[in-house]
């Protein structure tokens, strides 16, 4: 597929509709009865060019829309946590459970950190 192409301009009408329903969670069976299409057309079409790059871009797509809901919420998500971990009038366990979550999430990104920078040493060396 061009990158100047749509998924529009390239697949027929039937692979566009199959494409929107498989990228929103169908299964291909479903997607398959929904377009009116054999689910075996619909395998060989994931078996080819354009669809195949179609089906990709989409896919990615609806991943990448997900991880910025993800991002967004995570503030929140914090906060909820040092709010567990700080009230003195919620369940020990709970306290327990978000202090070692905030903990666990904190290593997490030092190591993260880390990493990146030790990556991005090594690739200035290869340079």
């Amino acid at each position: 597929m061009k990158s100047q192409d749509t998924p529009e301009k390239v697949l027929t009408g039937g692979q566009s509709k199959v494409l929107a329903l498989l990228a929103g969670g169908a299964t291909i069976e479903a997607a398959a009865s929904a377009s009116k299409v054999n689910p075996a057309t619909v395998h060989a079409w994931l078996k080819k060019e354009p669809f195949v790059g179609a089906y990709k871009a989409a896919t990615s797509a609806v991943i990448e829309h997900a991880t910025n809901q993800l991002k967004s919420a995570t503030g929140e998500a914090v906060s909820t946590l040092r709010a567990v971990a700080s009230d003195i009038e919620a369940p020990a366990s709970s306290r327990v459970s978000a202090a070692r979550t905030i903990l666990e999430l904190a290593y997490r990104a030092v190591e993260i950190d880390e990493l990146a920078a030790r990556i991005e040493a090594l690739e200035a060396l290869s340079l």
